[in-house]
């Protein structure tokens, strides 16, 4: 099977959307709208769904596609809270424990790879990824960052955080050396 297919080109779209999101975060900070910045994170989102569908659907399921489907979806999530922090919007402890555990599954996914094993996205992994970008729409648009109910959703994302991430580990370190998971690519957001 080729790398780039349209799942694959809908995935490098998701990469190249990244910066846009960030910029597009700056300027609602400085008066633009943060419409923008909301409804391009929520296109990313859905962009991810559809790859994954259409990888599978068409039988075009690449090693390209695994490999980078979840770092564009870690890429958003990390540049979106970067600057969320960095504005005052999220206190940056949360952010940087949310980017933390990315950027330690992405390490996991990658010593996995190089001993043969495969770490297929888990339902915990998805389902932590759409609440992630649900408080980050919700941290874009919401009038006060700090309201109870904005605060409630953005803890709850990070206990899903956590926990899928320890999940990742716990089920890695439980694993037969050599075994390999069922490889897939992610039908919604994952990781």
């Amino acid at each position: 099977m080729r790398s780039l297919n349209l799942p694959n080109a809908i995935t490098l779209a998701r990469v190249a959307l990244v910066p846009v999101v960030v910029l597009t975060l700056l300027d609602a900070r400085r008066g633009g709208s943060p419409i923008v910045p909301a409804a391009l994170v929520v296109v990313a989102a859905l962009s991810d769904a559809l790859d994954g569908y259409l990888a599978r659907r068409t039988n075009e399921v690449t090693e390209f596609g695994r490999i980078v489907d979840p770092i564009a979806d870690k890429a958003l999530i990390t540049g979106a809270l970067a600057v969320l922090a960095v504005q005052d919007r999220v206190a940056v402890w949360v952010a940087v424990a949310i980017v933390g555990r990315e950027l330690a599954v992405t390490a996991l996914r990658s010593v996995a790879g190089r001993r043969g094993i495969t770490v297929s996205v888990s339902r915990l992994g998805k389902n932590k990824t759409t609440l992630q970008v649900v408080a980050i729409v919700t941290l874009i648009l919401a009038p006060d960052p700090y309201a109870w109910w904005v605060l409630a959703l953005v803890y709850a994302a990070l206990a899903l955080t956590l926990v899928s991430g320890a999940e990742y580990f716990t089920g890695l370190s439980s694993r037969p050396a050599g075994e390999s998971s069922s490889p897939q690519r992610s039908s919604s957001p994952g990781g």
